[in-house]
């Protein structure tokens, strides 16, 4: 092993450059105009994985393509008894890099500032599958035989539901079948609290449209006599939350499952205080659901957001109109035990019941997953914790994450296999966000961490998958 941390050490700043010419492609996949832009990033990926020594090739599907790379078939005679396969799983689609504006320096030309690299995709997710990626490099470029076989699973869909993930697994079961996932694309609470996460929120989408009058109207003419949708729109959407931050839809709470005290103690071990929180934020004062921590709302508690509101005339100056419509996009965080298509009908029902008569609602439906847990007991989590506290030094805590992975439900339900959720990702990492950056330190220590695990997960009993 030492051999495979002293090529990790000397390699850093070759790794960092790599990581760079990875993230000046725009894989952006909720942008049609980037459609070439992410078959170049899956062709540089998987290129890149026969460089460092795998097998690696892309394969299309209904939408952007899945790299899929593997260890070199074993010696002679050692396929004869299964080796230990486990699954990477990563995605190198990225999300849209607006509002342009707010960056510092344009989202896919990297900057190196201190320890961090700042670009659309360094965190999400393109630095923390490829510290996996470089951890095998070493394995195979110092000759250290690695005690499992791998196969890296890397999509470019993960930002718009991974609609074409799900039947890509199905028709690959057997040469994808494995002992477990493993996935970095999750978080940790700052770089002395490595974490492995245990449970991540599920999700629903969709949006509204109120619509008023068959086209804009003078506001002059014709304010007062119809209903402004714009006006309705908010009305409706006011009423959705109580003055206490419980969201109030019939029904919305009934399979919520209530925090046990062992949850809420692991919880309140994480280092992020509220006015640390409320100064990384930059809010004046923190919100949320009464009787539960900002840690217990933002990961263990189910939410109703409006990710985006939009009506009428939006330029500079005055336009005087009555808009024929308002349009609100929105999603539901779900907590295990909530099923998505309940959740959504429950929250449809009741939008179609307070809608006045004076507008027309329409719903469309977006994508949808179910909460996911994992027990951090297991043998397979007990070795993805000493791997991370011998790779950053450092006792690991357990996180619920309050973010989604709609995939790693279909990893269990289709291949048979739990999800380790090792995240390298800091809370001011701007996941989502203009100035989007990675850690180095944490790109470094997660190589190491990738480098420990397989010595760890392959002294655990293996199951295999179904």
């Amino acid at each position: 092993m030492q051999l495979v941390l002293d090529y990790l050490k000397r390699n850093q700043a070759r790794f960092v450059a790599e990581l760079c010419d990875y993230l000046r492609l725009p894989s952006v996949s909720a942008q049609p105009q980037h459609k070439k832009d992410l078959r170049a990033c899956a062709d540089w990926l998987a290129k890149h994985c026969r460089q460092i020594g795998l097998e690696a090739g892309v394969c299309p599907t209904q939408g952007h393509p899945i790299v899929i790379a593997r260890t070199p078939a074993s010696a002679a005679g050692q396929r004869a008894k299964r080796r230990p396969h486990f699954m990477v799983y990563g995605h190198y689609d990225v999300q849209p890099p607006e509002p342009l504006e707010l960056w510092k320096s344009p989202p896919f030309e990297p900057r190196l500032a201190g320890r961090s690299v700042f670009a659309r995709g360094a965190t999400d997710n393109k630095g923390q599958h490829l510290a996996h990626l470089k951890a095998v490099e070493a394995y195979l470029k110092t000759g250290t035989p690695l005690p499992c076989d791998l196969t890296f699973v890397i999509e470019g869909e993960e930002e718009v539901g991974s609609a074409n993930l799900a039947k890509f697994l199905k028709s690959h079961r057997n040469e994808l079948n494995c002992d477990a996932v493993v996935v970095s694309d999750t978080g940790m609470p700052d770089k002395n609290h490595p974490a492995l996460t245990c449970a991540l929120r599920g999700i629903i989408a969709f949006e509204i449209t109120v619509h008023g009058p068959a086209r804009d109207l003078h506001s002059g003419t014709f304010g007062g006599a119809v209903d402004n949708p714009a006006m309705a729109l908010s009305r409706l959407l006011a009423q959705l939350r109580d003055k206490n931050g419980r969201i109030a839809i019939p029904g919305f709470y009934d399979d919520v499952a209530p925090l046990s005290a062992c949850e809420r103690r692991e919880l309140k071990r994480l280092p992020l205080t509220n006015a640390r929180l409320k100064t990384l934020l930059g809010v004046p004062k923190l919100f949320g659901e009464h009787g539960f921590t900002p840690t217990e709302q933002r990961s263990a508690r189910p939410t109703f957001e409006i990710n985006g509101l939009t009506s009428g005339y939006q330029g500079k100056g005055s336009k005087t109109i009555v808009p024929a419509w308002a349009r609100a996009k929105i999603t539901c965080r779900l907590v295990p035990d909530q099923r998505p298509a309940r959740i959504r009908k429950v929250v449809c029902d009741y939008l179609g019941k307070i809608c006045p008569p004076t507008v027309r609602l329409e719903i469309e439906a977006g994508h949808g997953a179910e909460a996911y847990r994992v027990s951090p007991t297991s043998p397979q989590a007990q070795a993805a914790l000493r791997a991370l506290r011998e790779a950053f030094h450092r006792e690991p805590v357990l996180l619920r994450e309050g973010g989604s992975i709609p995939i790693v439900n279909d990893f269990k339900k289709v291949l048979g296999a739990d999800t380790l959720l090792l995240g390298l990702a800091l809370p001011e990492d701007n996941a989502h966000s203009p100035n989007e950056k990675f850690d180095l330190d944490c790109f470094e220590n997660g190589q190491r961490m990738s480098a420990l695990l397989w010595q760890e997960l392959t002294k655990q009993p293996t199951g295999g998958g179904e």
